[in-house]
């Protein structure tokens, strides 16, 4: 087991300290995350895995349970478990409402309904925790919103408080992966 990973392996950011836990990102935990690719909990494929690690593509995803009346939808992929003070935001997209899902690879720029902001990256950016630091959490998050997210947002700071207060349903698809 490498020592970098052994030693850190009890710090982890959680669930808790996610900016993303605070009630102005609550909403009706109406919408069903599925993928093919892996259960909710299950371990993330290789082929998923960020660079390095993997082919760094982008599971598919598909949701259902938007509410009607949903004026933009966000997706996000975060890493509950990165040593860090706060989860790290891996990958952010706008999506238009009435998408239901992203065929595989098809979270990457040019992709028809689909903006990326800058995260971790301005594309998908898959699983590559520190080895031996244990199983890492990675969440796919489905935000409705009742608004649409301006044109000018470009970073992760400025979406989240963009969709602060104005999300109408959510749901999440929860995966592992480990190194």
């Amino acid at each position: 087991m490498p020592l970098l990973g052994k030693l850190l392996r009890r710090f982890r950011a959680g669930e808790d300290r996610s900016p993303l836990a605070g009630p102005e990102y609550a909403g009706a935990e109406t919408i069903d995350v599925t993928s093919p690719a892996f259960t909710n909990d299950g371990a993330i494929p290789q082929k998923h895995a960020g660079k390095g690690v993997g082919d760094n593509v982008s599971p598919a995803l598909q949701w259902t349970g938007v509410p009607a009346d949903t004026k933009q939808l966000v997706l996000m992929m975060d890493d509950l478990d990165v040593p860090m003070p706060k989860p790290l935001m891996h990958t952010i997209a706008v999506l238009e409402p009435h998408i239901g899902g992203l065929a595989e690879g098809e979270l990457k720029p040019g992709t028809t309904g689909v903006r990326l902001v800058n995260a971790f990256g301005d594309t998908y950016v898959g699983p590559r925790p520190i080895p031996g630091h244990g199983p890492h959490h990675y969440r796919f998050l489905v935000f409705a919103l009742d608004q649409t997210v301006p044109d000018s947002i470009v970073g992760h700071g400025a979406l989240l408080s963009a969709i602060a207060g104005h999300v109408l349903a959510r749901g999440v698809l929860t995966g592992t992966y480990e190194r």
